[in-house]
């Protein structure tokens, strides 16, 4: 049908929402099934097995654990969308028809409650006695809690975009006991493999807040913070879960980061282990937004090097992000010249990296060293000749207190 109305000339959404009103029309419990299907499949942060989205399903607002005979027969599901959703033989995902109608569901007036429907149904489902019997560190395939593994990876990316009021609460009652439920656990394990800057916090210090901080839900973190009962409020760990990839906009925690900043007990600048402070790991990870925030006030140290004598500069230069590494170098008291343990220079490591922009910003300042050399004696000219960086020795070449005579002359 979607082939030949394409050809046609047939309005697309006009069909879309003749079809969705007889979805609506539809006699019983298919209704609400047909459009919950529609809202899963075309609004859900990965594609749903057929067995997930049944669980998912099943889920009722306000009941308390799940009752096996809730979960619809997959020709229930399929058939209460009238046709609009199908099983991909390849992966046995589900999903739309047609891309066109994936274009029509994502309007938000067509299906404007969505996230906040799908994460309530997470969290409900997170809040059942079932689930919270299980073990928190054997971590199985969950064939009997099919949809175990969704809701605790996907819940917070859902609330933040639209949080009931019952959602909150149920968020809160999840949250607060963090540390002994194995949503939580799952969710670890992804924050390690998807920001491995968070690794330098131990396991057993992950909490609720950790947990909404990744998410950016400044509601859910405002509450948890006014409710009590961290031990530890630690800044660090709201800058670490920027870096999402491909998750939440890079953005996304920024409002989190400005709620903890107006409060008396925080140390913007207190650094973990490993001498990392927030302006430092924001430098690396490259949120300007953040390194704005943090660079505005007076108790910030721009200079302060970690235990490897990083600054973050340093870090900015290393991984190329030139808009954090502007915001730094328009400050007077940021020191281009600042070497770390190895001898490297923010230029020297742009330099060796071929980061053109970060090495035109750097040779702007007047009080840059060029020459200075790196790890054994290698100077950012060598570094990039080396690596075979054109365009980086070219910039090297043109400035005029770069010495390209100035020889390599190892250690000894």
């Amino acid at each position: 049908m979607l082939q030949k109305v394409a050809t046609t000339g047939v309005d697309l959404d006009s069909t879309y929402t003749q079809t969705l009103q007889r979805i609506r029309e539809q006699k019983g419990d298919r209704s609400r099934l047909g459009i919950e299907v529609l809202m899963w499949v075309s609004h859900a942060e990965r594609p749903l097995g057929i067995d997930e989205l049944r669980h998912a399903l099943a889920v009722e607002m306000g009941s308390t654990d799940l009752d096996p005979d809730n979960i619809p027969p997959q020709d229930t599901v399929l058939g209460s969308c009238l046709g609009l959703a199908v099983v991909d033989a390849e992966t046995s995902t589900v999903r739309l028809i047609h891309y066109t109608l994936q274009e029509y569901l994502s309007s938000p007036s067509i299906l404007p409650d969505a996230h906040k429907t799908l994460g309530q149904t997470c969290l409900t489902y997170l809040n059942y006695k079932l689930v919270k019997e299980l073990p928190v560190k054997e971590i199985s395939n969950f064939e009997d809690m099919l949809f175990l593994e969704y809701s605790s990876l996907y819940w917070g990316s859902h609330a933040k975009v639209g949080l009931s009021d019952r959602a909150k609460s149920l968020a809160l009652e999840l949250l607060n006991q963090a540390r002994s439920h194995i949503s939580a656990t799952l969710l670890i394990k992804e924050i390690l493999i998807l920001v491995p800057h968070s690794r330098s916090l131990p396991y057993h210090q992950w909490s609720g807040l950790h947990c909404a901080s990744y998410f950016g839900i400044i509601e859910v973190v405002a509450a948890l913070i006014e409710r009590g009962g961290e031990a530890v409020i630690l800044m660090k760990v709201t800058v670490w879960v920027l870096h999402r990839s491909c998750m939440l906009p890079p953005q996304g925690n920024e409002g989190v980061v400005r709620l903890l900043l107006t409060r008396d007990d925080i140390n913007p600048d207190k650094p973990d282990n490993n001498g990392r402070t927030p302006l430092s790991w924001t430098s690396q990870t490259g949120h300007e937004g953040v390194a704005n925030l943090l660079l505005a006030r007076d108790d910030i140290n721009p200079n302060k090097a970690d235990n490897n004598g990083g600054t973050p500069l340093l870090w900015a230069s290393y991984y190329k992000h030139e808009g954090v590494a502007k915001l730094l170098l328009a400050r007077n008291d940021v020191n281009p010249n600042k070497v770390n343990t190895s001898g490297a220079t923010p230029l020297s490591w742009a330099c060796s990296q071929g980061h053109e922009g970060i090495v035109k910003l750097l040779l702007k300042r007047d009080d840059v060293n060029p020459n200075m050399p790196k790890y054994l004696d290698a100077t950012p000219l060598w570094s990039a000749s080396l690596k075979g960086h054109q365009g980086v020795v070219r910039l090297l070449l043109a400035h005029k207190d770069v010495d390209p005579n100035s020889i390599y002359q190892p250690h000894s």
